[in-house]
C-alpha cells in the first residue's frame, strides 16, 4: 500500500542565506507567510491608518482670530480683535467617534479575512509541493523501470526471443513515461513557485526534508463547520460594516442641527473701548444635510444586503468544499484499499509470468502502466483532500495547527 508523505518539513531557506536551508513544517511555513506576506503587512498599515482617524474625528474644532481695522485718520479709526469660537451641537463629536470606531472595526476585520485567505492559500501551496514531490519521484521510479525493461527487450531481440515489434512497442512506451515523468516535474516546479512567493524565498530552496507519513486530514461534520462559519472574520466583517454604516446614519443626521459660532472680542475707538460679543447661526432653510442622510441609509441597506449574500456565499462555498473533501478521502482509501493492492499484485504477476514465458511484454507494461495510473491517481485524491481542507480551513478561519494526526500519534 502506498504511504504519501504529507506530513513533511519543506526546506526553504532566507533570503540572506542563499546557501543554508531553514527547514520548516507547515505550521512554520504558515507562521512566515503571516509574518511576510506584504498583502498582511497592507492590511495592518490600513489598521494603524484608521488610528490616526479615530484621533481626528475627536478633535474639536478650531477657534478663528479676526482682526478688523477701519478708518485711515486719527479720528476716524477704529480697530476690533475678535475669537470666533464654533459650538459644535447634535453630538455630532461623539457621532464621529463612533463612526471612526467602527470603521477601525472594519480595517482590523479585512486584516483577519487576509490573514485567514493567506493561511489558506499557503496551507495548500504546502501538501502542492509535498504531493507533487511525491508525483516526481514516482514518475521518476517508473521511467527508470520503463528504460531496463526497453533495454531487456532489445536483448530479448538481438537473441531471437522476441519480435522486434515488441522492442518497438516498449520504446514508445518507455517515451511516454519520460514524457509523464517531465510533466511531473515541472509541476513540482510550479508547485514551488506558488509556495515560495507566498513565504517570501526563492523558489530553488523549496524543498522536502525529511518526510514523515501521516493519515489523511480529518473529516469534521458539516453542522460543526457551519457553527465555526459564523465567527469567521469575512461574516464577521460583513457585520461590522453594517454597524458601520449605520454610524455614519447617526452622524449625517447630527449634521442635521445647525452648528453655532460665538463672537468675543473688543473693539477700540478713538477715547474709549467696547466689549463685542456675537452669535452666528446658519439657518438651514434648503440644506439640510438630506441627501447625505438619504445616501447613508440606502448604503446601509446595500450592506444589510451585502451581509446576507456573503453568509449564503460562505455557506455554500464550505458545503461544496466539505463535500470535495469527503469524496476525495472517499476515493483515496478506494484505491488504497482496493486498486492499489490489485494492481501490485497484478503487476508482480506479469513480470514474473513474464520471466516463465508465459505472458507477453506487452502485458506487462500494461500492468506496470496500470500500476503507476493507480499510484498517481490516490496521490491526485489525497491532495485534492488537502485542498479541500485548506478551503475549509481559510472559510472558517482556523488558528491552530496545521495539518494531520500522524502514524505515531494515531498509535499512541
Amino acid at each position: 500500500m502506498l504511504s504519501l508523505a504529507m506530513a513533511g518539513m519543506a526546506c526553504v531557506p532566507s533570503l540572506a542565506q542563499a546557501q543554508a536551508a531553514i527547514p520548516l513544517t507547515v505550521d512554520a511555513a504558515v507562521a512566515r507567510a503571516l509574518r511576510v506576506h506584504p498583502e498582511i503587512r497592507a492590511a495592518h498599515n490600513e489598521v494603524a491608518a484608521q488610528d490616526g482617524a479615530l484621533r481626528q474625528a475627536g478633535l474639536l474644532p478650531n477657534p478663528e482670530l479676526e482682526l478688523l481695522r477701519e478708518g485711515a485718520g486719527e479720528p476716524n479709526r477704529s480697530s476690533t480683535v475678535q475669537l470666533n469660537i464654533p459650538l459644535e451641537f447634535g453630538g455630532k463629536r461623539a457621532a464621529r467617534i463612533r463612526a471612526a470606531e467602527r470603521e477601525q472595526r472594519v480595517a482590523s476585520l479585512d486584516a483577519g479575512a487576509v490573514r485567514a485567505r493567506i493561511r489558506g492559500e499557503t496551507i495548500a501551496a504546502f501538501y502542492e509541493v509535498v504531493a507533487a514531490t511525491e508525483r516526481s519521484r514516482l514518475a521518476g521510479e517508473i521511467a527508470a523501470i520503463a528504460a531496463k525493461a526497453s533495454e531487456a527487450a532489445g536483448k530479448r531481440v538481438l537473441a531471437g526471443k522476441l519480435s522486434p515489434v515488441e522492442e518497438t512497442r516498449a520504446r514508445v512506451a518507455q517515451a511516454g513515461v519520460r514524457i509523464e515523468a517531465v510533466q511531473a516535474e515541472r509541476e513540482l516546479t510550479r508547485a514551488r513557485a506558488r509556495l515560495a512567493a507566498l513565504v517570501g524565498a526563492d523558489p530553488h530552496e523549496i524543498a522536502l526534508a525529511s518526510p514523515s507519513p501521516i493519515a489523511p486530514p480529518p473529516v469534521a461534520s458539516l453542522p460543526a463547520l457551519l457553527a465555526q462559519l459564523e465567527r469567521a472574520p469575512e461574516l464577521a466583517r460583513a457585520r461590522a460594516q453594517v454597524e458601520q454604516r449605520q454610524a455614519v446614519v447617526e452622524l449625517e443626521r447630527a449634521r442635521r442641527m445647525p452648528d453655532v459660532t460665538v463672537a468675543l472680542g473688543s473693539k477700540r475707538e478713538v477715547g474709549h473701548r467696547q466689549a463685542v460679543v456675537g452669535l452666528s447661526l446658519p439657518l438651514p432653510l434648503f440644506n439640510r444635510n438630506q441627501g447625505a442622510l438619504l445616501e447613508s441609509l440606502r448604503r446601509t441597506d446595500k450592506a444589510r444586503d451585502e451581509r446576507d449574500a456573503a453568509a449564503l456565499r460562505l455557506r455554500a462555498e464550505l458545503a461544496d468544499a466539505h463535500a470535495r473533501m469527503a469524496a476525495a478521502l472517499d476515493e483515496a482509501a478506494l484505491i488504497a484499499n482496493e486498486m492499489l493492492p490489485g494492481a501490485e499484485t497484478a503487476y508482480q504477476a506479469a513480470s514474473r509470468g513474464f520471466e516463465l514465458g508465459k505472458f507477453s511484454f506487452l502485458e506487462v507494461l500494461d500492468a506496470q502502466r496500470t500500476l503507476f495510473q493507480s499510484k498517481n491517481q490516490y496521490l491526485l485524491a489525497v491532495a485534492e483532500s488537502y485542498r479541500a481542507a485548506a478551503e475549509i480551513d481559510r472559510l472558517v478561519a482556523a488558528t491552530g495547527p496545521v495539518g494531520g494526526t500522524t502514524q505515531a500519534q494515531e498509535q499512541e
